[in-house]
């Protein structure tokens, strides 16, 4: 079994139910984003079209419709009830007047149903780590960005709640929690789904929480509770339960409980393409500068 297999029909309903606590719920989500549409202020890039891949009730969807004001916003979904969510926040006076309102996509990121070459601009805040393999979603953003379009994304890593996971493991539950991917197999992902250029970093975030019940409630308001394909399916019990919430309160300092969100940033390149679609070769010529007397 897939390591890192995700219930994605499991992961679908939670977030359909989700979706009317998600943006206030999701204070990780909109940090990250945050320090991403930082990042972008050190790229020169004009799109014509955004895809937000993944894009839930859109917590950066104004900040990137402020950055970039000619282009157009498709916020990308598997949850239409998220994307209405993003819908009601854009406002209805936004809807009506400007010309430019999102035209939300219900579907998956594996096939997106947009032509190729149509986007200058994916942008994928915290959610890859929701597939089980990233590397199809990776090469259909190539597909539908034009050449040297760009993609931007954030994902979880390893460590990210380590400290749930090894509670669960050390009450013998098994993979409670869900295990993520580390960034160098990203990068490899990247270049080998046709990207150039490829820039991962990663950095470690701790959330702060003030009871075990405060995180759960946490992630259940963000749809994120677990969808690990290798989930227990049986009942927790209560008192592997009790077992779990005391191994994590017995580590609180000052009243706090903390935990590790290790987040691996990425962007890379749509590269020219090196062969035409009946697979010839591409040779550019170049016409050499004139020489100036």
């Amino acid at each position: 079994m897939n390591e890192y297999g995700i219930d994605e029909p499991r992961a679908r309903r939670a977030f359909e139910r989700a979706a009317p606590t998600y943006f206030d719920a999701a204070r990780l989500e909109r940090e990250v984003g945050a320090r991403m549409l930082e990042r972008l202020e050190l790229i020169r890039l004009e799109p014509g079209t955004i895809v937000d891949a993944g894009a839930g009730p859109g917590p950066q969807a104004e900040g990137l419709r402020r950055r970039y004001a000619r282009a157009l916003y498709v916020p990308l979904d598997t949850s239409l009830a998220m994307l209405r969510e993003q819908r009601a926040r854009s406002g209805w006076m936004r809807r009506v007047f400007s010309r430019r309102s999102p035209a939300a996509v219900c579907a998956d990121m594996r096939g997106i149903p947009l032509a190729a070459g149509s986007c200058g601009l994916v942008w994928s805040n915290m959610a890859l780590h929701w597939m089980s393999d990233p590397v199809p979603a990776l090469r259909e953003f190539g597909r539908v960005l034009r050449p040297e379009g760009l993609l931007m994304f954030s994902t979880l890593g390893p460590d990210t709640l380590k400290e749930l996971r090894g509670a669960w493991e050390a009450a013998g539950a098994g993979p409670q929690a869900h295990r993520f991917r580390d960034m160098h197999d990203l990068g490899d992902m990247l270049t080998g789904s046709g990207f150039s250029s490829p820039v991962v970093d990663m950095e470690i975030i701790t959330m702060s929480f003030a009871s075990v019940a405060a995180l759960v409630a946490d992630l259940r308001a963000t749809g994120q509770s677990s969808s690990a394909a290798g989930r227990r399916r049986t009942l927790t019990g209560k008192h592997r339960w009790a077992a779990v919430r005391e191994m994590l309160e017995s580590r609180a300092v000052d009243g706090r409980l903390a935990f590790t969100a290790e987040v691996v940033y990425g962007h890379a390149w749509k590269g020219s393409p090196q062969k035409a679609p009946d697979t010839s070769s591409i040779v550019r010529f170049q016409r050499a500068p004139q020489s100036r007397r």
